[in-house]
């Protein structure tokens, strides 16, 4: 080991020991627990969700967890060639040594990830090869939704929160140890608690067409597995330290999170719809976590993190005692996500306090008639006020996300975010108090993404040749000065649509990827489209019949037997009402009756 590290890049990715990383006796534990994050070190690290069920996994003395990263592609090569195998960061024990093996889900293209992971570590691929009920592979997080491309892989997935399922789940398995269960008992029995997918306990049958006919659950199996949540994010478990990594990581600072779900309601927002119901945490909650996650852990940085942190009802006094706490000890205060039409002046001025780094708006669509079609909600003024009161605050640096591809969308919609740019340029000029500075301004549009549980989930994504036409249009008009213009691969995008829209009979194309060759799909240097189009060609697929057709409105999906509390009518009523460009008001005016509310005991949202 100590002569790979010397060969590879960022080798304190691989060697553990960090502040606040958990070490127990593994003699006198009953349950090695495996934390997998499919893709690096600094990527694993920046998510605070794993830390939430580490930290939470690990107050269970009889329960070991470790943390599981993929090494990057050098480390790789190093661990193959020298018979190293996959290990976990705290102990350095093979991957194989542990009970369960357990990933998050955060985005399509690190499925490859899992099975080489799960290669590199010794243990059988395919779920049928797993025998025992030792190597148990279970799944959780976004992509769980639809489970279904990973269904010949995993053992199983936890649908909904981690926090309250996790320990239901450890308790069953560490029962089956003791009194010596086959796995295919455990599963049966696994199956009855609440949001637990079994995939082998569900029989699917196609059409002609290839679309599904039914799903058929077996063995007791539940016919449709609603999600778990957190009732009370005050009374949930949260860590009071986190592991300190010992080198830079995408986000290395510490974290508290605001609420759970999202009010707003934008029609391609896959989180907004599956995080829902709304569940806040009280202000004094907040300010003692984040002083004690502070304390320690040394971090110089906290951020207060949702889905949409300018919509926390008591942001304005939960920053000013953030700010009591953090100004006298140099710690900077980060707002993430913050909509264009909560920015004041007033929060503006809490912000740059601490520190004046660059502001993001997400603006989504370049006109307000695309806006109105996904439920944005926010106005052109809405953008441009912000910029206005960032502008005459001193701020030089504004970043402007768009998407393109969007349901409905015309070249009028695409001309509208350059206009939208020359807008802002225009904004600072007239505002700015030392144009001698300049500004900065960039926009960035990705493609958009038809996820499964939105309303959007029955729309076609345009074609990978109708997505680079766009991307060559509007790199030919945005020619202004002051903006630079970004936009993101198409070819991911088609990728990550194709198997968000997959079924159970992907899997043997994702199977076929990975032994070619495919794995750090996330990251453009490893990405290879034409391999994973070939993939799909030669297992009898065809892309397009998961991307780019535009799905009936009666047709059964892959993930219509994985709710998440929203009712599919719901989503379809969204739909349409997004064909006129109407608008839905967002949960805290009005509730729309998505269903998520019965979710919670009382049966009301928290806003």
């Amino acid at each position: 080991m100590e002569a790979i590290l010397s060969r590879v890049q960022k080798p304190a990715r691989y060697v553990g020991g960090e502040w606040g990383s958990v070490m127990k006796d593994k003699a006198k534990v009953d349950l090695r627990f495996a934390f997998c994050f499919p893709d690096t070190y600094e990527v694993a690290m920046s998510h605070l969700g794993s830390r939430i069920l580490y930290g939470l996994l690990n107050e269970q003395k009889d329960i070991w967890c470790e943390r599981v990263c993929a090494p990057w592609i050098d480390m790789e090569a190093e661990m193959r060639a020298a018979g190293l195998p996959l290990y976990g960061l705290e102990s350095g024990d093979p991957l194989s040594d542990f009970d369960i093996i357990a990933f998050t889900l955060q985005y399509e293209l690190s499925f490859t990830n899992i099975l080489n992971m799960l290669d590199l570590g010794g243990v059988p691929l395919l779920a049928a090869e797993r025998t025992g009920l030792k190597h148990l592979v279970a799944c959780g997080g976004p992509c769980a939704y639809n489970p279904e491309p990973l269904a010949d892989f995993v053992d199983l997935f936890m649908i909904g929160d981690g926090e309250e399922i996790m320990l239901e789940f450890t308790d069953l398995y560490r029962r089956a140890q003791r009194e010596d269960w086959s796995k295919q008992a455990f599963l049966v029995e696994a199956a009855q608690i609440p949001g637990m997918y079994v995939p082998s306990l569900y029989e699917v049958s196609y059409r002609t067409d290839g679309t599904i006919d039914r799903v058929t659950p077996t063995n007791g199996a539940p016919a449709v597995v609603q999600k778990r949540i957190v009732q009370d994010l005050d009374t949930m478990y949260y860590p009071t330290s986190f592991v300190v990594p010992s080198t830079d990581i995408v986000f290395d600072r510490a974290m508290v999170e605001l609420f759970r779900g999202c009010p707003r309601g934008c029609r391609f927002c896959q989180a907004g719809y599956t995080y829902r119901p709304l569940r806040t945490k009280s202000k004094e909650v907040l300010r003692e976590q984040a002083e004690t996650v502070l304390k320690n852990s040394g971090y110089e940085e906290i951020s207060l993190s949702s889905l949409s942190t300018s919509d926390y009802g008591e942001l304005s006094g939960l920053t000013e005692c953030m700010l009591d706490y953090c100004e006298p000890r140099h710690v900077s205060l980060s707002l993430p996500s913050l909509r264009a039409d909560s920015f004041s002046t007033e929060l503006m001025q809490r912000v740059q306090k601490t520190r004046k780094s660059g502001l993001t708006f997400a603006c989504e669509a370049g006109t307000q008639r695309l806006r109105d079609v996904i439920n944005k909600n926010i106005t052109e003024e809405n953008v441009l006020r912000a910029c206005e009161i960032a502008f005459q605050g001193g701020w030089n640096n504004v970043k402007l996300y768009f998407m393109m591809g969007l349901p409905t969308e015309t070249t009028e919609d695409l001309d509208g975010i350059l206009d939208i740019c020359k807008k802002v340029a225009y904004c600072w000029r007239v505002n700015t108090n030392n144009r001698a500075r300049g500004v900065r301004i960039t926009a960035s549009a990705s493609c958009f993404v038809p996820k499964p549980q939105t309303p959007f989930q029955w729309d076609a994504q345009d074609t990978l040749a109708v997505l680079r036409e766009k991307q060559t249009y509007l790199k030919g008009i945005m020619k202004t000065k002051n903006v630079t213009f970004n936009w993101h691969d198409a070819e991911t995008s088609v990728l990550e649509a194709v198997i968000a829209r997959g079924d159970r009979r992907q899997g043997k194309a994702i199977y076929l990827a990975w032994q070619r060759g495919c794995k750090m799909d996330g990251w453009d240097q490893c990405f290879d489209f034409d391999k994973w189009m070939q993939a799909f060609a030669d297992c009898g697929l065809d892309p397009a019949f998961y991307a780019s057709r535009q799905r009936p409105l009666h047709e059964v999906f892959p993930w219509d037997h994985i709710s998440c509390g929203v009712r599919k009518e719901h989503l379809r009523e969204e739909w349409e009402l997004s064909r006129t460009a109407a608008i839905t008001p967002d949960c805290m005016h009005k509730c729309t009756a998505c269903g998520a509310s019965a979710l919670l005991k009382g049966g009301a949202c928290r806003v």
